[in-house]
């Protein structure tokens, strides 16, 4: 390929497809809900931007649509800005049961213990909530490792989780070493480290189509797990920016990404939204309501609902028009 058509690649936005997860609490929402069309039941997971091995996403539009995201990156690494390997996983959930209750390393641990891997912080947006739908976040008071295992052993470990009623729209950033788990009822989108690093506490002594019980991981939990007790998670501060055609709020930042909602309504607007991406880094638009059309460079790419827009860095100026929510995410 000539020099020519690689840069005429490096400042174009392109959609990504999705790898499915088939986890034993999954539903079939993503399929319904967002028309992911992938044979799979239960869909309990899709991966909109991994590059992960455990599930890498492919793009799905423009002159690099049929190539994994991995092979993209690594031939025009440009496309990551001051970034040498993509971050970040990108995934929509759907908890028709109850997950695990599950805690994840942090970086320091994962280095040392799991071959220099990466450890796992995220954030949860609700997308959506049945109305009794809860999540686990921590524990109601401090607790000793050795509690926590009688706990386990004994079936009793439920009484010691910190349990909170969650509705559409909520967000909760959880750290690394935070004890979690989503409940059933729940669809989420989430933003994390690229990370596939959990280790199980405890599981409801459920079984797995085969009929063997899913693995537990108690002692790495209890080595990585905040035993202290948690404060009752609190909604952020967000307060609402408004411009000509469109709207922001900042709902999470730390040192891994930073994620805003954007609420798009050019509807009654002549002048569609300009969006300009910095030079340093990339961006991930993920659609989670609604529709509408991205210009750029004499081409128009349409996006809807679920859909996930990968934005290399130093990307040429583009148009935005429709009405939609999104989640914008970078680093």
């Amino acid at each position: 390929m000539s020099t020519t058509n690689k840069s005429f690649h490096l400042n174009k936005p392109f959609l990504l497809k999705p790898v499915g997860k088939d986890y034993l609490w999954g539903g079939n929402r993503l399929n319904d809900d967002f028309q992911k069309n992938i044979p799979m039941y239960p869909l309990a997971e899709t991966w909109e931007c991994s590059v992960h091995s455990d599930g890498i996403s492919m793009v799905a539009s423009g002159e690099l649509a049929g190539k994994s995201l991995s092979e993209v990156l690594k031939e025009y690494p440009s496309f990551l800005g001051r970034h040498q390997q993509l971050p970040i996983l990108i995934k929509f959930i759907d908890a028709k049961k109850d997950l695990s209750v599950q805690v994840h390393p942090d970086d320091e641990y994962a280095r040392i213990y799991e071959n220099g891997q990466s450890g796992k912080t995220e954030m949860w947006y609700v997308l959506d909530a049945s109305p009794h739908a809860k999540l686990v976040y921590g524990l109601n008071h401090k607790t000793s490792k050795a509690t926590m295992r009688r706990a386990i052993q004994n079936g009793q470990l439920e009484k010691y989780l910190q349990k909170v009623r969650i509705q559409k729209d909520d967000v909760f950033y959880i750290e690394a070493g935070t004890i979690h788990a989503i409940g059933a009822g729940a669809l989420i989108a989430e933003i994390q480290e690229n990370s596939n690093l959990t280790y199980r506490l405890y599981d409801y002594d459920r079984v797995d189509k085969n009929g063997k019980k899913r693995p537990l991981h108690v002692e790495k939990a209890l080595e990585v797990a905040d035993l202290n007790g948690s404060p009752a998670p609190r909604q952020p501060m967000r307060v609402l920016q408004y411009r000509c055609g469109w709207a922001s709020e900042l709902l999470c930042r730390c040192r891994y990404f930073q994620v805003e909602r954007v609420l798009l309504n050019t509807e009654r607007h002549k002048n569609m939204v300009t969006v300009q991406v910095g030079t340093m880094s990339f961006e991930v638009l993920l659609c989670i309501e609604g529709c509408g059309v991205m210009f750029f460079g004499g081409e128009a790419l349409p996006f809807f609902k679920g859909d996930c827009i990968f934005v290399p860095a130093n990307s040429m100026e583009m148009k935005i028009h429709g009405n939609a929510s999104l989640l914008k995410v970078s680093c």
